[in-house]
Order: structure tokens, then sequence, then C-alpha cells
């Protein structure tokens, strides 16, 4: 899809600077911008590529004046960086923007679905599923028995969501993810085995959530896995049964959370974090990359390590480790001296 600088200019509320009918339809780096693309330039370290770019149009901020000539027409708006960001969601909303169903596919009779669906061909939609407007599922999704998925969500190709899950609103889950399976759940018995317990629990995901790809989000034992409003999820990430994250919580890559265990609002937790079970994390926390978490948090921490504990006392403590062979020396020599004065 095409689009001129006018139109642009027109969504972005700003001026132009050049020839107003030039055509778009991609997007691109400014170092690397090529004829028919959009960029934008915002950082005084890129200004170089403004005067070899071959974009078409670029985005800059108000007052920008160029130094050399350029060839391409330039979008002046209050903030480049932010009306960029703006155009890239413009872009992908175009570019996902799908309607209707692709055969085949297995709707169940007791399926309710809203208006401007997209089911993509080889999609299972269960008995009794409700799934609300603009909702876009990708090919190969599977969505089981008795399911609620809000308005505007977009499940990317190969989701699969478990009996019995609640989504909310404005939720994207990316391929891969499997929302809804049994909780790690075992009991050993006498002769050294185990006997699973069933999982008869669910998961709620709540308004505005995005999950990565391949992430795994269990079923409560009992009761439910609740991801809380505005929860962001990297990919990778394994989150058990009975596991309640707060609202507004972000997870980087690789990172697990064992059962029972409550995280609270507007935590940051780094990649490849552990978190044990059963355990109460507080509010505001910040959880520095592979660090062990083993106890319970109070709010507004930031802890490192594994167990892990105070940032800076890491940090401080981190410059002995480092330093300890050479502290051992020092001490085996003052200990020889001190010997020999005997």
């Amino acid at each position: 899809m095409k689009f001129t600088a006018q139109q642009i200019a027109d969504i972005l509320e700003g001026t132009i600077v050049g020839n107003p009918e030039v055509e778009v339809s991609k997007i691109s780096k400014i170092e690397e911008g090529e004829k028919g693309s959009l960029t934008f330039l915002s950082n005084p370290k890129y200004y170089p590529y403004l005067y070899t770019t071959s974009a078409s149009v670029t985005i800059v901020d108000n007052g920008f004046k160029p130094e050399k000539k350029i060839t391409t027409t330039l979008i002046s708006v209050e903030n480049a960086y932010e009306a960029f960001s703006k155009v890239l969601a413009f872009y992908n909303q175009v570019k996902d923007h799908k309607i209707g169903r692709e055969a085949p596919y297995f709707i169940s009779d007791s399926a309710k679905i809203g208006i401007n669906e997209y089911i993509g061909a080889f999609s299972y939609i269960g008995k009794n599923v409700t799934i609300g407007e603009n909702v876009k599922i990708y090919p190969n999704s599977y969505i089981g028995d008795n399911v609620f998925i809000g308005n505007n969500c977009v499940l990317f190709s190969g989701v699969k969501i478990y009996s019995e899950t609640i989504i909310g609103n404005n939720c994207k889950i990316h391929s891969g993810t499997v929302i809804g399976s049994d909780g790690f759940g075992f009991a050993p018995n006498k002769n050294g085995s185990f006997k699973a317990i069933p999982q008869i629990g669910n998961v709620i995901v709540e308004d505005n959530v995005d999950i990565g790809s391949s992430c795994t989000i269990d079923r409560a034992t009992m009761g439910s896995t609740v991801i809380r409003e505005g929860v962001k999820l990297d990919n990778q990430i394994q989150v058990a049964h009975n596991v309640e994250i707060g609202k507004n919580t972000v997870i980087a890559a690789q990172s697990g959370i064992a059962g029972s265990t409550k995280v609270g609002e507007n935590c940051m937790i780094g990649g490849q974090v552990g978190i044990a079970g059963h355990l109460t994390l507080g509010n505001n926390l910040k959880i520095q990359a592979q660090s062990g978490i083993s106890k319970n948090l109070k709010n507004n921490l930031v802890v490192q390590g594994t167990p892990a504990y105070n940032y800076s006392d890491f940090n401080k403590s981190y410059v002995l480790f480092k330093n300890l062979p050479k502290i051992v020396s020092k001490i085996n020599h003052i200990e020889k001296e001190l010997n020999t004065q005997k």
C-alpha cells in the first residue's frame, strides 16, 4: 500500500518541506533508506545520513534546517521519534488488517464470534467459545471449549488456548504460546513414582496484555492463574500454576515463575530470572538478569544475584569477589611476615 507525503503529514499533523506528492510504500532506517521508503531523524549522530539517504520522505523535528542540499522530502513535527512510532503503529495496523475466514477451519456451532473477525486456515474453535469484535486468529491456532476472548485481540499463528481460559480486550499473543496447559503438579507414591494431580482451574489474562512467542502459562490447580492488566511478557517465559502477576509488570525472556507465587505491580524483571514458588514479591521491584529469587521481597527494591539481594550491596561484594585471589595472597603474605617475626 502506498501513501503520499501529504497523507502522512496529515496523519502526523506535520508540515511538508519538499514534494507533497512523493509516494512511499515501506519503512527504513535513514542510513539504509531507498527510493519509496519513509524514515526519520531525531538523533544528531545520524544527521550526516540525511544528505546521503535515498529515502523519499524523512520525518524531522520542527525547526530542523538542512545545512546542505537534500533529495528527501521532509515532514516537520514536534517530536520526530514519537511521530515515527505513530507511523509504525499505523503501518502495523494496515499490514495486519485481515478480515474473513480462510478454509479449511473448524468452528463449533455453539461458538459465538463478533464482527470483523479474521480466522486463518487450519484453525480450531471449540464448543461454547465466545470471541469479541475485531479479533484476528492466524492460521494453525487452537481455541478450546468454553474460552472467552475479548475485543481487538490478535492471536498469531500456532497459538494454543486451552479450555476455560479468559482473555480480556486488546491483548496480543505471539506464535507458539500455550495458555492453560496443566500445571506441574505431581504427588510422590511410596514406590518412588509420581501421580498427576488433576489441574481443574483456569487462566485469566486481563486487558492490554502482550505475550511473546513460545511462552507457557499453566492453568491453576484450583482457582486461576492470573495475568493482570497491562502486563508485558517477552518470549520464552514460563508462568506456573496459580501464579499472579500484578498489573503493568514487564518480564524479559527466559524467566520462570514457580507455582503460587504472587508478583506485584509495576515490576521490571530481567532475562533468565528464576523465581521460586509460594513467594510474595512487592510492587515496583527491579530484578536484574539471571537473578534467583528464593524469599519474599518488599516494595521498591532493586536486587541481583543468586540468591538475590540488594543491588548496591551486590556491586560492592562483586569487587571483593573479583579481587579475592589478590586479597588471599596479601593475607598469606602478612601471615608469613608475622610468623618470621616470632
